[in-house]
C-alpha cells in the first residue's frame, strides 16, 4: 500500500473511487452524492484540499480529506473501495490524516462524522484521545408517515423560513444545544457565530443537498422576533428530502413543537411528490429518536462521530 498527500494527485486518479462512492451513497442512503463529488474534484485539482490518497498495486484504493477552520480540523470525508484489505486501508488513511492534523499548530480539536460503507470506521477512533458518539441515519417512506396533527400551543405561530430569520435562528441554535450532546460533537452549536456558519452552509451553500425553503419553517411567539423552534429541509436526491436541522428552545420543549414542525415539512414534501425523508440523530438523544420512530422513521445505518481535544 502507498499513501501520498492528496495535493500531489489530480482528480482523474480518483475517478474510479468517485464513481463507486456515488453508487454506495445512492444504493445505501438514497442520496445523490454527485454534487459533493463535483466540489471535491474542483478542490483536488486546485490542490486546496488536505488529505491522503491510497493505492494498492497501482490501483486507487481509497482517499480521505480534511479542512481547517479556526482552532479545529474537520475530517470531511473518507472512502475506501470495497475489496479485500478494506479495513487496513481505512485505518491507514485515518492514521495519516490524524497525524497531519495533530501536527497543525494551535489546533485544539478534531471532529469527524464518517459514513462507513462495507467496513467499520469506528475502531480507528478507539484511542484514549477520542470520544465516540453513535449516530443513526434514519429514513421515512413518506407514504408510511404517522401524523397526529397536534395543534400548536396558543400564543405560538408557525411561519415559512425567511432569510430574515438568520440571526434569530443562530441564537436559537446556541440556546437549544446548550449542554446538549450534539454541541459536544459539533462546536458550531456553542455560539451564535458558529450557528451562523452552520446556517450559511445549509441554506446558502451546498453543504447538505439543496436547501428547500418550501419545507422549512420557524415557530415564534406571537408578536416577537425570537424563535421558539425551527426545521430546515434540503433535497438530496430526486424526490428525497433530508431534515438538516430541527430544534426547539428550552422552555418550549415537551409541547409537540418538534413534531408539529416535522409534520408540516412532511406535508409539503408529500405535496411535491417526494418519496422519502431522511435525517441523522445522535443515539443517546432518546427523546428525539423516539419522536422520529413514532413518525415512522427507521434506522438504516449507524456510524460514529469522533471528537479529539488537545
Amino acid at each position: 500500500m502507498q499513501i501520498v498527500d492528496l495535493r500531489q494527485v489530480r482528480s482523474r486518479s480518483l475517478e474510479n473511487l468517485f464513481q463507486e462512492e456515488i453508487l454506495r451513497w445512492r444504493e445505501e442512503l438514497y442520496w445523490d452524492y454527485r454534487p459533493s463529488i463535483d466540489l471535491i474534484r474542483r478542490f483536488v485539482d486546485s490542490r486546496a484540499l488536505g488529505g491522503c490518497f491510497a493505492t494498492e498495486n497501482g490501483n486507487a484504493a481509497g482517499y480521505g480529506f480534511y479542512v481547517l477552520e479556526d482552532h479545529k480540523g474537520l475530517i470531511g470525508g473518507l472512502f475506501v473501495s470495497a475489496r479485500p484489505g478494506q479495513a487496513a486501508v481505512t485505518q491507514q488513511l485515518l492514521s495519516e490524516i490524524f497525524s497531519a492534523l495533530r501536527a497543525t499548530p494551535r489546533l485544539q480539536r478534531i471532529e469527524a462524522q464518517l459514513m462507513p460503507f462495507g467496513t467499520e470506521i469506528d475502531p480507528a477512533f478507539l484511542t484514549p484521545d477520542f470520544r465516540l458518539h453513535t449516530r443513526q441515519f434514519m429514513l421515512l417512506p413518506l407514504r408510511e408517515a404517522q401524523l397526529t396533527r397536534h395543534p400548536l400551543s396558543p400564543g405560538l405561530q408557525i411561519e415559512p423560513w425567511s432569510d430574515r430569520s438568520f440571526e434569530s435562528a443562530a441564537r436559537l441554535i446556541q440556546l437549544a444545544y446548550a449542554d446538549h450532546v450534539d454541541a459536544e460533537i459539533n462546536d458550531q452549536y456553542r455560539s451564535e457565530s458558529g450557528g451562523m456558519k452552520f446556517l450559511r452552509n445549509i441554506v446558502l451553500l451546498p453543504g447538505c443537498g439543496t436547501f428547500l425553503p418550501d419545507a422549512s419553517f420557524v415557530v415564534r411567539p406571537a408578536g416577537e422576533n425570537r424563535l421558539a423552534g425551527m426545521i430546515l429541509t434540503s433535497t438530496v436526491a430526486d424526490r428525497v428530502g433530508h431534515t438538516t436541522q430541527v430544534c426547539v428552545m428550552p422552555g418550549y420543549q415537551g409541547h409537540h413543537i418538534g413534531r408539529q414542525l416535522m409534520e408540516r415539512s412532511i406535508d409539503v414534501l408529500r405535496q411535491h411528490n417526494y418519496d422519502s425523508l431522511s435525517l441523522t440523530v445522535t443515539a443517546s438523544n432518546r427523546r428525539a429518536v423516539e419522536l422520529y420512530e413514532r413518525l415512522g422513521f427507521r434506522t438504516i445505518k449507524t456510524f460514529a462521530a469522533g471528537v479529539w481535544k488537545a
